[in-house]
């Protein structure tokens, strides 16, 4: 009995197909290695009692609509539910959690008592910014994390939060 070889070729056929998805995705490679990246798991350190909001509070309700707009694509004024730009997403997440909030993000900070201390989830992040608004706003989703909506070709995604920003507020406070 002979020994069972592979056909000859196949490798090609492989390396073929792999090379046509790549050129097929590259266009969209910012935004897949963002959806991927969100998608890893991430080894939490053990926070601190408190640092993360009840499941039914209004905080978890905000930061869980504002996370599952993930994905959706940034437009300069909009406010859902397809789009979003960086204010019209936490006004549409605390809108969710029943929490009223100004539209866009210089409002968002003049309106609530600067953080004090730790951030916490929920918390309004106001970047200075080179767009329309001149700022940029992004909400704090647990230790180091936020969501945004950073702008034009960009979709919504959770990242690092950058330092240098202007002012941080807390609009679920007491409520």
């Amino acid at each position: 009995m002979r020994p069972h070889r592979p056909a000859q070729g196949g490798g090609l056929a492989v390396l073929v197909v792999v090379t046509v998805l790549a050129s097929l995705a590259a266009p969209h490679a910012t935004a897949l290695r963002g959806l991927v990246a969100d998608a890893l798991p991430v080894i939490a350190v053990p926070e601190a009692p408190g640092a993360r909001p009840a499941s039914g509070s209004r905080t978890a309700r905000a930061v869980a609509f504002a996370l599952r707009q993930r994905g959706k694509p940034y437009r300069w004024g909009a406010v859902g539910p397809h789009a979003f730009d960086c204010s019209g997403l936490t006004w549409a997440a605390w809108r969710a959690a029943g929490v009223t909030i100004p539209r866009t993000a210089a409002g968002q900070l003049a309106s609530f008592p600067r953080v004090r201390g730790r951030l916490q989830p929920g918390d309004l992040l106001v970047y200075a910014s080179s767009g329309p608004s001149r700022r940029h706003v992004a909400m704090v989703i647990g230790p180091g994390r936020m969501v945004e909506a950073l702008g034009r070709g960009i979709p919504i995604r959770s990242t690092g939060i950058r330092p240098g920003w202007l002012g941080a507020v807390r609009p679920g406070a007491g409520r």
